[in-house]
């Protein structure tokens, strides 16, 4: 129980931290920054890797049932799958290589070396 209460006190902390550097600086969303923190601290021994390791090895372990909607969706839409699911694969990979595609073109096109030192120094 104890290494429960210290692995939720040492995530709260980095996403504290990870919040109010987004906010100071932006440029990344707070859990990102969050997780580099995580990962700073147990690279640098300052959070004990042994008294983490089982809570997060629950938490990924049990990580399904924060999907628990997108499931139900597709078992309740199983003869669509079942019909069209083929089509729905090529629909979902062909419509995210556009839209990275038109990103990347849209990023070349407006995104300078200027500009794009002018938004990270903020």
């Amino acid at each position: 129980m104890k290494n429960i209460v210290y692995t939720a006190l040492a995530i709260s902390l980095c996403l504290s931290l990870g919040k109010f550097l987004s906010n100071s600086i932006g440029g990344m969303p707070a859990s990102l920054y969050g997780m580099v923190i995580y990962c700073l601290l147990l690279q640098l021994n300052w959070l004990k890797a042994e008294k983490v390791q089982t809570a997060t090895q629950w938490v990924i372990r049990h990580m399904g049932v924060c999907f628990i909607p997108a499931s139900a969706g597709v078992i309740n839409h199983f003869e669509l799958f079942q019909n069209h699911g083929l089509s729905i694969v090529a629909i979902i990979f062909f419509s995210t290589f556009a839209l990275i595609t038109v990103v990347a073109v849209l990023t070349e096109k407006y995104l300078t070396p200027n500009t794009a030192t002018f938004i990270n120094k903020g």
